[in-house]
């Protein structure tokens, strides 16, 4: 009679202890998991495969005792086996061990720490072959460094980009250079033709007389009105019919048409300097927005250019006013318009020192507004933005 007593079934062979150490695990959630493996429809037919094969050939039930418990069988060397239910426990010892915290009705661990743990336990060897809870880091291709001549090539771009400074404002600034000693030189001319400068000039001590006649209030009457003609609309009548009190014309043919020629060359420099004026009007407001400093550095540059340029013209009228007188005529009159004779209106009205002391001030009044300007723009550490302000202390503080 063969023993009933049930052998006891094998210990199943010890399992790895699963990977619970999350320390280096990613602080970005990983969805891959959601997707099934690749191999995991191959398990589960490989699973269902094993199960069936757990079964009896014929597919009918085990026998089981009169109380329901399943009966034991005996192997072919007659030794007795344990159950199905008693043989498939050390089997699915891991599959237990893996789901232990998988919520029902989901197939899933619950945290990043059980969905480690089950795959440890899912692939003891470590050899990655398991398709189970695969999770590769979208961000892993962010870990691989490119090669060093690519790395030198961007920061090479990099470092160009932040050193490259646009062409505009620096357009801006060269013009607003520029244009300011031109505008400089074209107010103080503009300054210098004006009655007040004619009665400044006609009641300072020392300025010749007219020997012919011309007392001071006669050639203040009549210089107003050559001044006026410089920077008004009228045509040459304005001058041409001008007559002493004998009757006869104050200012002869030729005198009239050097006149003309005179102010088509202020009119024209008048409007250059309105033009030239607002175009740098608008560089300082488009350095203003576009260019810390742009207004600074375009100032800054106009005014060494004034310097060096009013110092030049300086020098040359110094060395040989003559000269310089002369060549300044040819460059905007045709030789023989612009010389006349001692006893000619023009001349008695304007001396050749009331042009040498139009000269003196338009250098002046330029000399000066350069410098202060030079002065108000100059560099300094504070003004290139190198030294920060010191904080102001509270008060009862030292």
């Amino acid at each position: 009679m063969k023993d009933e007593t049930p052998a006891r079934a094998k210990s199943p062979e010890p399992q790895p202890e699963p990977l619970l150490d999350t320390s280096r695990d990613s602080d970005e959630p990983a969805f891959s998991w959601l997707t099934p493996g690749r191999g995991s429809s191959a398990a589960s037919s490989s699973s269902a495969a094993s199960g069936s094969s757990a079964a009896p050939a014929s597919g009918a039930p085990a026998p089981s005792t009169a109380d329901g418990s399943a009966t034991p069988t005996a192997t072919a060397d007659g030794s007795p086996a344990s159950s199905g239910t008693a043989g498939t426990k050390g089997a699915g010892s891991a599959g237990a061990e893996a789901t232990s915290r998988v919520p029902e009705g989901t197939g899933r661990p619950e945290t990043r720490a059980d969905r480690k743990a089950a795959e440890a336990a899912a692939d003891p060897d470590g050899d990655g072959s398991s398709p189970v809870f695969r999770e590769p880091l979208a961000t892993s291709a962010l870990q691989v460094r490119p090669p060093e001549e690519e790395v030198e090539r961007r920061n090479a771009q990099r470092e160009s980009a932040a050193n490259a400074k646009p062409v505009a404002p620096r357009v801006m600034q060269v013009l607003l250079a520029v244009f300011f000693p031109v505008t400089l030189l074209i107010l103080a001319v503009r300054a210098v033709t004006s009655p007040l400068f004619l009665w400044v000039e006609y009641n300072r001590p020392g300025f010749p007389g007219d020997g012919y006649g011309f007392s001071t209030d006669d050639r203040m009457t009549y210089g107003s009105y050559a001044v006026d003609y410089l920077s008004n609309w009228s045509g040459p009548r304005y001058l041409g019919d001008l007559v002493h009190r004998g009757g006869d014309k104050l200012f002869k043919d030729g005198e009239v048409s050097h006149m003309a020629d005179v102010k088509l060359v202020i009119l024209s420099t008048f409007g250059a300097g309105v033009l030239l004026l607002l175009l740098g009007l608008i560089a300082v407001l488009y350095l203003r927005k576009r260019s810390t400093g742009g207004v600074r550095r375009g100032l800054f540059a106009g005014s060494i250019v004034t310097l060096v340029l009013i110092l030049g013209l300086g020098t040359l009228a110094f060395l040989g006013w003559q000269q310089f007188f002369t060549e300044f005529h040819r460059i905007f009159f045709a030789d023989g318009t612009w010389t006349f004779s001692m006893d000619d209106t023009l001349i008695r009205l304007f001396p050749g020192q009331f042009w040498i002391d139009a000269g003196m001030v338009i250098a002046a009044l330029v000399l000066l507004t350069a410098l202060l300007t030079l002065i108000l723009t100059w560099p300094t550490r504070r003004r290139r933005g190198l030294v920060k302000d010191e904080p102001v202390p509270a008060a009862g503080q030292e």
